[in-house]
């Protein structure tokens, strides 16, 4: 007879309905020993799809700005130089074979304010720069409003305002030519710029056109910065001919950047921070783990009677086991699901926010769902087992 027992058959559909009862009849405490589960698989799907919308948006972004763009500026300090090019710097650089464009820029004595009443301390931080023509087409920048200098308007007191120096003068519409003050003397202000994503300093700044600046401030034309194109494969080369080539004498007064290096870092910084939140994850589903091991252990206390009485009525051990785990396995599921769906769901606001474009990798779905099952497994597995033990004696001589 014991035999016959525990070689009984428990048709699919009846083992299901009786792995539910904790779930159904206990519904507040099944809900929130899923929580923990929810919350732990929707910090590793928002992790991982807010990372690949992040990347896929950086990768977008170094694809339109192009990572081949150097910038070449003069060594500032003890040592170091005057933070001036020498005036070949402009006409040798073009000379390097893979160099394709070349746009000087040089640093004004001058401030600009938004009329000639405000006290020259309060110059609000905007540099006065003298630009080449074709700054913007070696930027990849566009203009927001008006136009750029071309060779007529880089003649006359004119000029181009940085996107953050156009703010903090309070200029958003050159339609009506607004006029500012700058260097003793008014200058037309004929376009707003963009923000320049690899130029950063170039926002903050009033851009004249080189002839301007000589002939109505001074300006010596000696280049502070050169920004240049390169052929992509060849770029490595020429940054390292570059400083020897600007400046024969004093090679080591010059400073060669790549703007897109600043881009990548943040890539490998946003790289570590999705480290840590997986690893936090990882916490909070161990966490949601022990809470379902707790609550299936009560339950298997609360349970007891019930236990006996399916154990006296035939069910084998294996049944008893089973019914505990299944529970386990779908307070976990439903969990994990829930997870999914909160992950996807945050992904989706923040990349529409940000502009971003909206993705959510299959091995989030799939390794969040499949991740929820191991969890209630190894959570299901000691109160199952400790269910399975109980005799029908010793169960029902303790209700």
């Amino acid at each position: 007879m014991g035999n016959g027992l525990e070689h009984s058959k428990l048709h699919v559909r009846d083992m299901l309905r009786t792995a539910t009862v904790g779930v159904r009849t206990r519904r507040m405490r099944a809900a929130l020993s899923a929580l923990g589960i929810t919350i732990g698989i929707a910090s590793l799907v928002a992790v991982l799809g807010l990372s690949d919308s992040s990347r896929s948006d950086l990768l977008t972004q170094l694809d339109r700005l192009g990572t081949n763009l150097l910038v070449v500026r003069g060594g500032t300090g003890i040592g170091l130089g005057s933070g001036e090019l020498p005036d070949t710097a402009p006409p040798m650089t073009q000379r390097i074979g893979p160099v394709t464009q070349v746009s000087a820029v040089g640093s004004v004595d001058a401030n600009v304010y938004r009329t000639d009443r405000i006290p020259e301390s309060r110059s609000g931080g905007i540099a006065v720069r003298a630009s080449d023509l074709n700054l913007l087409d070696t930027l990849e920048g566009t203009v927001a409003h008006g136009q750029f200098h071309d060779a007529a308007s880089a003649a006359y007191p004119t000029v181009v305002l940085g996107s953050i120096a156009a703010e903090r003068l309070g200029i958003n519409d050159v339609s009506i030519r607004p006029l500012v003050w700058l260097g003793d003397r008014w200058f037309t202000v004929i376009g707003i710029l963009d923000p320049l994503e690899l130029a950063g300093t170039l926002d903050r700044s009033a851009i004249v056109g080189k002839p301007a600046a000589e002939a109505f401030l001074a300006h010596d034309g000696v280049a502070s910065s050169i920004y240049l194109r390169t052929e992509p494969q060849w770029i490595d080369e020429v940054m390292s001919v570059l400083p020897a080539t600007v400046n024969p004498e004093n090679p080591d007064q010059v400073e060669v950047s790549r703007p897109t290096d600043a881009l990548e870092a943040r890539a490998a910084a946003e790289s570590a921070f999705t480290a840590l939140f997986i690893g936090l994850g990882i916490v909070a589903l161990i966490v949601g783990g022990v809470g379902i091991a707790n609550v299936m252990v009560i339950s298997v206390l609360e349970r007891r009677s019930e236990i006996g009485l399916r154990r006296a009525l035939g069910a084998s051990r294996r049944h008893v086991a089973i019914q505990f785990l299944l529970e386990a396995l779908i307070l976990a599921l439903s969990g994990g699901i829930g997870g999914v769906l909160l992950g996807a769901g945050v992904t989706a606001l923040y990349a529409q926010i940000r502009g971003w474009e909206i993705l959510i990798p299959t091995i989030a779905v799939s390794g969040g769902l499949g991740a929820a099952l191991l969890i209630g497994a190894l959570a299901g597995l000691y109160p199952a087992l400790r269910a399975a033990r109980l005799s029908p004696t010793e169960a029902l001589h303790t209700t």
